[in-house]
């Protein structure tokens, strides 16, 4: 796609899944990738495969916990000090939760908070400056079909992607007209190992929603192609799988009281 074509991109959450899969749409397009993740061996595994397919292709790789403000910080100071211009931001990075909300631990509930809100917010704010200044650029916020609904078993989860869909669609409403485009990638079940971390030890794996809704899943591959184009569609929102995205719109305007009673429902059976 020629809108990717010579971008410098930064990709958090680039160690596996959507994010080391963005990386290998990418390679063959950018002239520079910035991976950031907290697992540097993993980082480090894939920019040495990737530049022995694309070795023209300029890797960059970050160890960082974004849940943290000071590695933040020092992200966007270490890209300054490179003089690393990102004009294709992808905020990717984020955890998930399955079960019932009393019995969640605090701990892993507030890092879901600060990763997939606080840190994406702090990291797209210390950036966007710059894009503006020059000029072009995108932002790609990685969400879910979660954030559409307020899902029982995945409260909090489900809640961030929505303020993360709802702040994507404000932003793409905002910058549009000062040349950046924001779009929200909105995924439903996707075989990736968020499924595996999301499952608390001792629970019924959470990844039982592929056999659910198998109609609804696609693959990393098809997510992260279809929320390309949609960036270079300039689209603000975007749901991979034209049947997730039918069904998705047709939920969205059924009054809300018989979508409770189908949340509800489904609640029960867990």
């Amino acid at each position: 796609m020629k809108f990717f074509e010579g971008c410098t991109a930064l990709i958090t959450g680039a160690s596996s899944g959507l994010g080391a899969e963005f990386a290998r749409q990418l390679a063959p397009l950018a002239s520079r990738l910035v991976l950031v993740a907290r697992r540097k061996d993993l980082l480090e595994e894939l920019a040495s495969t990737l530049r022995s397919i694309h070795p023209q292709l300029d890797i960059r790789v970050f160890e960082a916990d974004l849940t943290r403000s000071d590695r933040r910080q020092a992200l966007a100071d270490w890209l300054a000090n490179e003089k690393l211009d990102i004009n294709f931001l992808i905020n990717n990075a984020g955890l998930g939760d399955h079960g019932h909300f009393e019995s969640s631990d605090w701990t892993r509930v507030q890092e879901m908070i600060d990763l997939n809100i606080t840190a994406l917010t702090h990291l797209t704010h210390l950036l966007v400056g710059g894009m503006l200044v020059r000029g072009r650029a995108a932002i790609l916020n990685v969400s879910s079909v979660a954030g559409f609904f307020p899902l029982p078993n995945m409260a909090v989860y489900s809640a961030t992607k929505a303020y993360v869909t709802s702040l994507s669609e404000a932003l793409a409403i905002e910058l549009r007209p000062r040349g950046i485009t924001v779009t929200a990638l909105c995924p439903g079940p996707v075989p990736t190992e968020f499924f595996d971390i999301a499952t608390r030890p001792g629970e019924e794996d959470s990844s039982s929603h592929f056999e659910t809704f198998p109609a609804f899943v696609v693959s990393a591959a098809e997510a992260v192609r279809d929320g390309l184009r949609a960036v270079a569609n300039d689209r603000a929102r975007i749901i991979p799988g034209p049947l997730l995205a039918a069904a998705v719109t047709m939920a969205l305007v059924i009054p809300f009281c018989i979508v409770r009673r189908i949340l509800t429902a489904k609640a029960a059976s867990f």
